[in-house]
């Protein structure tokens, strides 16, 4: 019953439980939203600056982009919200295992507590001076004053591991509070997304119906044709040239923060050489007055901080080189029936410049290789468009997707889920139209891939 009460005593000396947090998902979300609007507008402004120059007003798919682009943000967000789901998920089983972990730690120490506490109340709880004054054997007083040393120290050691794994079971606890709050937001996030979905592919389908003649009328002339392929080259030239200004800004700046830093570390090293001098003594002082070895006086400088990438900026996963030595190894970006290949002849119009893989709706379309998305965004004639660049002005382009699931800036592996087959743009077939170029030239994507 005192060994308890003692227990009693120590356990509500500690601190309470941690307040309820708010979610750091909506904080971080927040952040993310606003580097993609940022991206967005200035992808919007490349996008007028294509278009200004049409005066066409009545080409039937434009009626369509705002439900397609619609739909695509719809699946996009239902998918980064299915990916928020699995990480929270398994973050929140991790932290199950922990705590179950410390509970029985906690267990284990609390009995070690008790055991100690109990002992020590059997001995009487002498204290050293009572001891000391004892008049008994010197030989059995040191012992019993090493005893109860070591006593003391165990006692205090496993007190500040039980407080520190009692904090750590309340840390734990408000952190599966917090996992937990973050999939009730995803859940209803993901509900409200998928109620908007299916109003939006309800509302493309009836457009459709009522543009159907129109569509099937436009699609069939070369003119309309034409024009889609030129404000695509025009929107992968102008895409290219962002991202070398952005390569040549960053290599700029690296080079800048190279010099900083070497100025630092050089104007450090001087100072420490005159400092050293100051304080050599005429005993210790070196023959030739010098310092052996000045350059070995280490910088106490902090290292430049990194700036922040531009979304543009290719990584190291687009690094020159790299995709030109995949020729012959690549895969088709989805599995279908190639109906159209690079060279022949789009009816009464232009050659094709790229392939057509026809597939059903909403199939998976993978990117090729690694990469960075540039471009994720509705353009006329090739509706949801997604644009990856591979580095040495290699760029693969995936339009008339029913939806693009990743973000302008997003860093793609090959094999990566980056879009879902469909008919967006005024396109007749479900599928995926599919481009490589170089330097902005198209070029026969057969010769690079492999057909499974």
């Amino acid at each position: 019953m005192v060994i308890g009460a003692l227990l009693a005593t120590f356990l509500a000396a500690q601190p309470s439980a941690h307040a309820q947090k708010a979610t750091d998902r909506s904080k971080q979300k927040k952040v993310a939203e606003s580097e993609r609007a940022d991206l967005r507008q200035k992808l919007n402004t490349l996008k007028r600056s294509i278009d200004k120059t049409e005066t066409a007003k009545s080409y039937a798919a434009d009626a369509l982009a705002k439900s397609e682009e619609a739909i695509s943000d719809a699946k996009r967000t239902l998918s980064d919200l299915a990916q928020e789901q699995r990480q929270t998920e398994a973050k929140l089983n991790d932290l199950s295992k922990q705590q179950a972990a410390l509970q029985k730690i906690v267990e284990t120490q609390q009995n070690q507590l008790a055991k100690l506490l109990r002992e020590q109340y059997i001995a009487g709880n002498e204290d050293r001076i009572k001891l000391l004054l004892s008049g008994d054997n010197p030989n059995r007083i040191n012992r019993e004053l090493q005893y109860m040393g070591y006593v003391s120290r165990a006692q205090a050691t496993l007190i500040e591991s039980l407080r520190a794994n009692l904090q750590a079971i309340e840390e734990n606890q408000a952190e599966v509070q917090n996992a937990k709050q973050e999939l009730d937001e995803i859940a209803t996030e993901a509900r409200d997304q998928h109620a908007i979905l299916q109003k939006e592919k309800a509302q493309r389908a009836t457009l459709l119906a009522q543009l159907s003649n129109k569509l099937t009328a436009q699609r069939k002339e070369a003119g309309n044709i034409e024009r889609d392929e030129r404000r695509l080259s025009s929107l992968v030239d102008k895409l290219a040239v962002l991202i070398q200004e952005q390569r040549k800004a960053e290599a700029a700046a690296a080079e800048k923060r190279r010099q900083e830093q070497a100025a630092r570390a050089k104007a450090a090293r001087e100072k420490r050489l005159a400092q050293a001098k100051t304080r050599t003594t005429p005993d210790n002082r070196a023959s030739n007055g010098k310092i052996s070895n000045p350059d070995a006086i280490e910088d106490d400088e902090p290292p430049a901080k990194s700036m922040g990438r531009n979304e543009l900026t290719p990584d190291a996963s687009v690094q020159d080189g790299v995709f030109a030595a995949l020729r012959g190894r690549l895969h088709l970006p989805v599995r279908g029936d190639l109906t159209a290949k690079f060279g022949s002849k789009r009816g009464d119009g232009p050659s094709w410049k790229g392939l057509f893989i026809r597939a059903a709706e909403g199939t998976d379309v993978k990117a090729v290789a690694a990469g960075r998305v540039v471009f994720a965004e509705w353009l006329r004639g090739f509706g949801n468009l997604i644009i990856v660049d591979h580095g040495s002005q290699y760029m693969t382009i995936y339009g008339n997707n029913q939806s693009v699931l990743k973000h302008a800036g997003d860093t793609v592996k090959a094999g990566d889920i980056i879009a879902n087959t469909g008919n967006s743009g005024g396109n007749e077939q479900s599928g995926l139209y599919f481009e490589m170029r170089h330097q902005g030239r198209a070029f026969d994507p057969l010769g690079w891939v492999t057909i499974r």
